[in-house]
């Protein structure tokens, strides 16, 4: 058990390490997201403020969290649905990881949970900062609150992962997965509440969004570090991921037991 556990945890470091190789690029993530979080904060505080100073449950302080959170999570959130996974499967070198001694999907989505967590120092941090300077933010009312949503925060990247690799083994049948990926970049973002919050949505979208996980993958922590719900409320939120997570985790385990059934490499 510890042995396993070694393992996936130098996985987890590996991929951290591998993504603080592309620096450039983190800059670059930093400079676009802070570009279109200020477009945000323009177009959404003129809603509000022309919501009579509140729009969707929002205040100024909260929609002004919502924002910089949601681009904060862009580097770690993967909303676009490609990943090194789906190429293996392509190719057929998914069938070099089913002779390792791993679980194929374990191994996959601790790497880019790493790879995740290294976003969060260029590209997330930085954001929160200049958001808060800019703007202001509300912070969560309490440090349980903020360690919750800290949780949520950790879960919604996990969840992200996991649901991106449903994406990838779909290649097991199409081979070409790239049609998936992209209907998957169109409705994750918008369901999870990446353009605006959910609760802005009319009542039948939002009930339609809460029947996905996409909102666990960016709303529930807003929610939970924006102060919007209780210490209750953000125990449900963190339940409610943890349920997702259980969910997107057994239908991955299944499609990759399929697929290892379906797989066929071309020439071989």
């Amino acid at each position: 058990m510890r042995a396993t556990v070694r393992v996936y945890w130098r996985l987890l470091v590996a991929g951290f390490r591998r993504q603080s190789t592309y620096r450039l690029a983190a800059l670059g993530g930093l400079v676009s997201n802070t570009t279109f979080g200020l477009l945000k904060v323009a177009v959404l505080f003129a809603a509000v403020r022309a919501a009579g100073g509140e729009a969707g449950g929002y205040d100024i302080a909260q929609m002004g969290t919502y924002i910089w959170f949601s681009q904060a999570m862009l580097g770690s959130v993967n909303f676009w649905g490609g990943s090194e996974i789906a190429e293996r499967i392509k190719d057929g070198q998914i069938a070099v990881d089913f002779l390792r001694p791993l679980d194929v999907q374990a191994a996959t989505v601790t790497t880019e949970v790493g790879q995740a967590l290294f976003a969060f120092i260029p590209r997330g941090i930085p954001q929160l900062l200049i958001g808060g300077l800019a703007v202001g933010m509300e912070l969560p009312g309490s440090a349980a609150a903020g360690l919750l949503g800290v949780v949520s925060l950790l879960l919604a990247v996990v969840i992200s992962a996991a649901t991106v690799y449903l994406v990838a083994v779909t290649g097991f049948w199409l081979v070409e997965t790239r049609g998936v990926q992209l209907v998957y970049m169109v409705v994750s973002g918008f369901l999870a509440g990446l353009f605006v919050p959910i609760n802005m949505f009319p009542r039948w979208l939002e009930l339609l969004a809460h029947t996905t996980p996409f909102p666990s993958m960016l709303m529930y922590p807003v929610e939970i570090l924006a102060g919007r719900v209780d210490a209750t409320g953000a125990l449900t939120l963190v339940a409610a991921q943890l349920g997702w997570l259980t969910v997107v985790g057994g239908l991955g385990q299944a499609l990759t037991r399929a697929g290892r059934h379906r797989l066929e490499i071309q020439g071989g």
